[in-house]
């Protein structure tokens, strides 16, 4: 796994240095990213789904086949319920927290501000903070299990096999997913949600998520991504600004430092059924970024797109299927394209 994120950055990083990245971005239909955005949302939210009606055990390859999830427990379905309820009471269909107030048009000042003050309350923290509550109710003597301080870390030895088995079963497989999902996607969906903010570069944006995993992954951290479903997710609950990310890295990088690899223990008892309340709002805020594809021809591409894209489980098969039916439905476009193309090779030659 290690060996495959490296492979992967690698390649991101060589994409964006050399610019090719950003002309990628510019190539690619919006269509074709709704419809990738579209399949990775609603993926999410299916994965969601399972995980509120089916027990879990992810340390078993198939964890989704489990028992339906009984209704009462610190586990149930009740809870999940519960819980998606006030995520819909205090987050909407997504408004921004200063604009929730103007939906009550005839309301007097005190119903709007009510309704104000509901929308700034922040739903996914405290959501987490109640699993949080009821994994130690679950399991009271994790509390003696949890020792302080970093875990200790040292370079992952790679060998020779490894490198082998994971560009071939991981970076080859992964790396069109991370350059459409982690480069691409995330840049359009910025850009639509943060409209009068600074526009991302696909340069910067491929750059950093190589050079992230290239330090990371020898030390053995998982591979990471600017993923769209995390930006979606972090909308959605309220984060609009830069700030909320700084101080959710500072909260990780504390929780890290100061209970290492026995957070995990933590995390262990987490109730699923909450954290695919969560997955599946975050889901939705991403697929609901194609709302906005109007014309009959550019839905047609999109949603063939999507539905190859989930029925293979394949993004890179279904972005390739979405790009030919953009092309047949559009002719002249591959004039343009390949005009695109070739000067924008030609300036990287030159």
């Amino acid at each position: 796994m290690m060996a495959a994120g490296i492979c992967t950055a690698g390649a991101m990083l060589l994409l964006g240095a050399t610019g090719l990245m950003n002309l990628i971005y510019k190539l690619i239909p919006r269509c074709v990213v709704r419809g990738i955005q579209l399949s990775q949302g609603l993926s999410f939210a299916l994965n969601a789904v399972e995980y509120v009606r089916k027990e879990q055990d992810f340390s078993k390859p198939n964890y989704g086949n489990g028992e339906k999830r009984g209704w009462l427990g610190l586990d149930g379905l009740i809870l999940s319920i519960f819980c998606a309820c006030f995520i819909v009471i205090v987050s909407g269909c997504g408004e921004a927290g200063e604009d929730a107030g103007e939906e009550v048009e005839n309301g007097d000042e005190r119903e709007r501000a009510v309704r104000k003050a509901i929308a700034s309350l922040p739903s996914a923290f405290l959501v987490f903070s109640l699993g949080v509550v009821f994994a130690f109710i679950r399991k009271p003597k994790m509390v003696y299990e949890i020792r302080f301080g970093p875990s200790r870390m040292e370079v992952v030895k790679i060998s020779k096999q490894a490198w082998k088995t994971g560009f071939v079963k991981g970076t080859i497989p992964q790396l069109p997913l991370s350059v459409l999902n982690s480069v691409i996607a995330v840049c359009k969906l910025s850009n639509d949600l943060f409209p009068a903010g600074k526009r991302l570069s696909a340069t910067s944006v491929s750059v950093t998520v190589g050079a992230m995993n290239l330090v990371g992954c020898w030390f053995g951290a998982m591979p990471c991504c600017h993923g769209a479903g995390g930006l979606a997710g972090q909308y959605k609950f309220g984060g609009r600004s830069g700030t909320c990310v700084v101080i959710l890295g500072v909260v990780k990088l504390g929780l890290g430092l100061a209970l290492g690899s026995t957070l995990v223990v933590v995390l262990r008892e987490f109730p699923v059924g909450v954290l695919g309340v969560l997955l599946l709002f975050a889901g939705i805020e991403l697929a609901m970024a194609s709302r906005d594809v109007n014309s009959k021809e550019d839905a047609f591409a999109m949603l063939v797109c999507s539905a190859v894209s989930l029925v293979g489980s394949s993004a890179a098969l279904g972005f390739l299927c979405g790009i030919v039916v953009h092309l047949l439905l559009k002719p002249d476009k591959v004039v343009m394209m390949v005009i695109k193309l070739v000067c924008g090779l030609k300036r990287r030659c030159c």
